[in-house]
């Protein structure tokens, strides 16, 4: 291209440097004063055409097609807001019709009504939501025809977005959708009218599979806050016999990530029972876009919070799993207890790598598998029947399903919500998060304390990890076995430095035992001789570095997370300055 024609392209009429959106744990986040219109509309249209070259047997559309789309309750999913940003889903519409798709709005809806609506018909999908990161910030998630974008599929879509990329920044300023600001000259007034269908068959699949059963006698309150599911909840426990009482809701938008509830969120919610005089089976609630449930009931006279990995094991056995898929950062009850003998090789935090684990269990001949994650969200890999009644697949994450398994299985066994997790291996886990972390020096904190510093772990001999006795040390390959081949006398003396230094932080004067193991499955997780775990991660979709710890005593389990994200000079600080 000429220098004139650069010179009177879009790009050299930009007012504001660009910056990329780029894939997190699951989908594509963002702060919402860098998600113009202009980089949406570039890279909905790259995965687009990327989905377009695909074939129908492997998720791919086809031109002409019908392509879903919905979004949580962030003003900027379908609002302007200043400055001169907002409007995602028009420039959703924008490149859909662009691409030759024809677009149909779900309306504000929780994400798997809508992964569930799309996957029934074969047809690809986007949901516009931030999920649970700050309000300063929102995303998208895209899904193919036949479910989640997988981990395989981040580079070839990323290449098919650059030529996209290319494209629409040379195009001649004066012919551009774009204005100098990145926003649609022309956006459309008005959104396509939402259809009603997403929401209403999302309710009915759990109204026929509990068909016959009944919370009736069970009284819940529904923290609705600014979930996108926070009536559609309401509305399908009452139409299951629960007598429910709305609270907390709130027209802006409130960040909940049901991962690391803080204590303040814990005071709102029970701040909220208080005040109504009244006694609850439980409170329920979800994150922004309601794929991950919030769960809590009282015990000894105050509300416990009931994490999503403790969760999900009440409600596989529940459903009778033969395999389980669950990522490293789960708690490690789940080992000590029955689920054991059905649980696959741990995999790494996020959607994508627990569904693949899914698909590897079902190709194993396996016919009830489950997965969930550490937030909460449960993931269904095969169809599940039980007394007649089908549930068909829904390989996403889900808020619904958890939340009703865990209330039918309380009044099955006869017991309280809290009763349920009593028969579990008693173990605590707690999750916290130091917020406006960056993530640069996120990754050298992991890097410093990894083998290898860095290098891709593959293979059977790559080291994924490390057991200590003494002064002696295992390294372990991704499956947790000891690795046959010998290591080298550098790789030796780094895994012994890694725990010293390790052990420097992780102190005796702090609290910790000796460090008996070590993970690098995701991030790194310690673990100590007394059994507690600290497990150091830094988040996928957003400037955080995350905590996740397990005890046998709750009282320290809340210890790690509070010593670790204590400002100025906790655990996860002192890492910092190490780097």
């Amino acid at each position: 291209m000429s220098t004139d024609s650069l010179q009177t392209s879009l790009g050299a009429h930009l007012a504001y440097k660009p910056q990329s959106l780029k894939f997190g744990t699951s989908g594509r986040r963002g702060l919402i004063v860098d998600l113009t219109q202009l980089e949406i509309y570039i890279n909905v249209l790259g995965e687009l055409r990327y989905l377009q070259a695909k074939s129908p047997a492997d998720g791919g559309i086809e031109v002409g097609d019908d392509f879903y789309y919905a979004y949580d309750l962030r003003p900027s999913s379908i609002h302007y807001v200043e400055p001169s940003r907002g409007g995602l889903c028009q420039a959703v519409e924008q490149a859909l019709r662009d691409a030759g798709m024809n677009p149909i709005s779900l309306g504000a809806i929780p994400t798997p009504a809508l992964t569930l609506f799309a996957l029934q018909r074969a047809k690809g999908s986007i949901m516009v939501t931030g999920s649970h990161i700050p309000f300063d910030r929102n995303g998208y998630k895209l899904n193919t025809s036949k479910g989640e974008l997988m981990k395989k599929d981040e580079k070839p879509i990323n290449e098919s977005v650059e030529v996209v990329r290319k494209s629409i920044i040379e195009q001649p300023f004066t012919e551009s959708l774009f204005n100098e600001q990145g926003m649609l000259r022309n956006p459309v007034s008005t959104l396509v009218t939402p259809v009603p269908e997403g929401k209403s068959e999302y309710i009915q699949r759990y109204l026929d599979f509990f068909k016959g059963d009944t919370l009736e006698g069970m009284k819940l309150l529904v923290y609705q806050h600014s979930a996108v599911g926070r009536d559609l909840i309401v509305e399908l426990f009452r139409a299951l016999g629960a007598e429910v009482l709305p609270a907390g809701r709130s027209e802006t938008f409130v960040p909940i990530d049901t991962e690391a509830i803080d204590q303040a969120q814990l005071d709102t919610v029970q701040s909220l029972v208080d005040s109504t005089g009244q006694t609850f089976d439980a409170v329920i609630s979800t994150d922004g876009d309601s794929d991950r449930p919030l769960l809590l009931a009282p015990e000894g006279g105050k509300l416990r919070f009931f994490s999503g990995d403790l969760l999900g094991m009440v409600v596989a056995d529940f459903l009778g799993a033969d395999a389980v898929v669950v990522p490293i950062s789960t708690n490690d009850a789940i080992d000590r207890g029955p689920l054991a003998a059905v649980l696959a090789p741990k995999t790494k935090i996020g959607s994508p790598y627990v569904i693949d684990g899914m698909q590897n269990a079902a190709s194993a001949g396996r016919s009830r598998v489950l997965g969930w994650e550490a937030n909460g969200g449960f993931l269904t890999g095969s169809d599940i029947e039980i007394d007649g009644k089908k549930l068909p697949a829904l390989p996403t994450r889900d808020a619904v399903l958890p939340l009703l398994s865990v209330l039918f299985a309380s009044r099955k066994r006869q017991t309280t919500v809290s009763g349920l997790f009593e028969s579990l291996p008693a173990r605590f886990s707690r999750a916290s998060v130091i917020r406006n972390f960056p993530r640069p020096t996120s990754a050298k904190i992991v890097e410093r304390f990894s083998p290898l510093k860095g290098q891709a772990l593959t293979g059977e001999n790559e080291i994924y990890g490390c057991q200590y006795e003494d002064e002696s040390m295992v390294p372990l390959n991704s499956k947790g076995e000891p690795i046959r081949a010998s290591i080298s006398e550098s790789e030796t003396r780094q895994l012994a430095q890694i725990r010293q230094e390790l052990q420097q932080v992780f102190s005796a004067e702090a609290g910790f035992s000796n460090i008996k193991g070590t993970n690098y499955t995701d991030g790194v997780r310690v673990t100590f001789e007394n059994g507690d775990v600290a497990h150091i991660r830094p988040s996928g979709n957003a400037d955080e570095l995350r905590i996740y710890s397990v005890s046998d005593d709750k009282a320290r389990a809340d210890e790690i997370c509070n010593q670790a994200t204590a400002e100025p000079n906790g655990l996860l600080r002192q890492l910092e300055r190490m780097v």
